[in-house]
């Protein structure tokens, strides 16, 4: 009898655990993700977002109304958190350009003296973030550089924003698949040419990120056997324009 009674309250804990430890469902910001299609801006290429389609359609507000309600202890683990705020972390940038649409660029919302990253831009069970709280306080703590290449600050050398969204049991294979497919963009990611290494400038903000990876070169020749050794590193010019077809020139 005890034995099954043991039995019982260990099958009901692992339940418990089971409820607690479960993610949003994201069919709302998938329908949000159709919005994207392959194109060219500046002479970039780019995931390209219909800004005025997500802002008519409604989608876009609905998937970050659903976000706010998700209460956050449900979250278990760092392969859970890690999903979340990221997929946090793009429907706030999204929704902060089609809140102040249309624009030039996601920096006019803020200015030198109060930046875009600083201001809020979104509720997350009942607490106000910014972008800056959930890429420096949250994700980039948890000690995965594969984050700058997941999250999106809509513009048009950012990382392209991914037609999914992110989720733990796919997590792992969805990280190295953003990597490989910005380190293989020759317009924002890595350039080659005879003279030196050209590379995003997001490896000269954040190289301490890399080192668990071995530093920046290291990380680089992860994805990229092709890099010659001993080129010198440059860094290409970083364009803020919105990663959208803004009618503001």
């Amino acid at each position: 009898m005890l034995s099954l009674k043991f039995c019982l309250i260990s099958s009901l804990l692992m339940f418990s655990l089971t409820v607690s430890a479960r993610e949003p469902d994201w069919a709302t910001y998938s329908a949000v993700l159709k919005n994207i299609q392959a194109g060219t801006k500046n002479n970039v290429d780019l995931a390209l977002v219909d800004y005025p389609a997500l802002i008519q359609s409604g989608k876009l507000q609905q998937a970050y109304v659903e976000l706010t309600k998700f209460p956050l202890k449900n979250l278990s683990g760092k392969t859970e958190q890690l999903a979340f705020y990221i997929n946090a972390y793009n429907i706030l940038a999204l929704k902060t350009v089609a809140d102040h649409w249309p624009l030039k660029s996601i920096k006019e919302v803020g200015n030198l003296i109060s930046p875009v990253w600083g201001k809020p831009a979104g509720s997350l069970d009942g607490t106000v973030y910014s972008l800056d709280d959930i890429e420096n306080k949250i994700l980039r703590p948890m000690a995965e550089p594969r984050i700058h290449f997941a999250i999106v600050c809509a513009s048009v050398s950012c990382p392209d924003l991914r037609n999914s969204p992110f989720t733990a049991t796919e997590l792992e294979g969805q990280l190295d698949d953003q990597a490989q497919k910005f380190l293989n963009n020759s317009s924002k990611g890595l350039n080659i040419s005879a003279e030196k290494l050209n590379i995003s400038q997001i490896f000269q903000w954040f190289p301490e990120d890399f080192e668990s990876k071995g530093g920046v070169g290291h990380f680089l020749r992860h994805y990229r056997a092709d890099i010659p050794k001993n080129l010198p590193i440059d860094y290409l010019e970083y364009d803020w324009d919105v990663n959208g077809n803004s009618p503001i020139n």
